[in-house]
């Protein structure tokens, strides 16, 4: 993500997102936002009892507009050299503090977490507005993903589905990264199961998070559902 905005001519950066509202400098201040969080959370431990992943995801959505407002601050009026800067700082930051131990359980934004569960809400972000970025600009190549941060990705968010919506009566396949059942209803117990949702990472991950909508996936083929089960629009997004 980094080398992709340095490459950026200064005027893309006032070109609207795909995100409503936000042009492509403010999405790069809410990139700065992920990282000072980071710092700023695994400097904080507790010894509360950490909330679930999906139970702590889940509360994202009331607490929109506080973010909104962060990011709109912390982009102002800077420049697209001064946000690059600062992420750089962030990014050194970030590796050195990765390299120590970690507290078992931290004081984040939205409630105590464990550490590795909070560091996974920090991969989605960038990964989720690294696809935003490079949705925002189609003409340019896209943001390669790493793999290893994908996969990490995916089988988070389908843990989460699993979790939040827990069941055997239909089976959700990703792929090469993973594969769960979830959603009440009479499980199988041999053989293919009867409902059955396919899709690949990247689209899964923009479903999971909001990117993507459930029919227009399924018209599209990006998602292939069989079973009168096998409708995910009430449980996704998750986030």
């Amino acid at each position: 993500m980094r080398e992709w905005l340095a490459a950026l001519p200064f005027e893309d950066f006032g070109r609207p997102s795909v995100l409503p509202g936000w042009d492509v400098r403010r999405l790069t201040g809410h990139v700065l936002m992920v990282f000072r969080g980071l710092l700023g959370v695994l400097a904080a431990p507790t010894e509360d009892p950490p909330l679930q992943l999906h139970d702590y995801v889940a509360r994202y959505r009331a607490q929109a507009d506080e973010i909104d407002t962060t990011t709109t601050l912390i982009a102002a009026d800077r420049t697209p050299d001064d946000l690059l800067t600062e992420l750089d700082l962030l990014l050194s930051q970030a590796r050195s503090r990765l390299a120590e131990p970690l507290p078992k359980v931290v004081r984040a934004p939205r409630g105590p977490l464990t550490a590795t569960d909070y560091l996974m809400t920090r991969i989605l972000e960038v990964l989720a507005h690294s696809d935003d970025l490079s949705r925002s600009l189609p003409a340019r190549e896209p943001i390669a993903f790493d793999r290893t941060a994908l996969a990490a990705g995916v089988r988070a968010l389908a843990g989460m589905l699993a979790a939040r919506y827990p069941g055997r009566s239909v089976e959700v396949r990703v792929p090469p990264f993973t594969a769960v059942q979830a959603i009440a209803g009479p499980r199988h117990t041999r053989g293919t199961p009867p409902n059955v949702v396919e899709t690949d990472g990247l689209t899964f991950l923009r479903l999971a998070t909001g990117r993507a909508e459930w029919p227009a996936a399924v018209a599209t083929g990006q998602v292939r559902a069989s079973g009168n089960r096998a409708d995910l629009s009430e449980q996704l997004p998750l986030l």
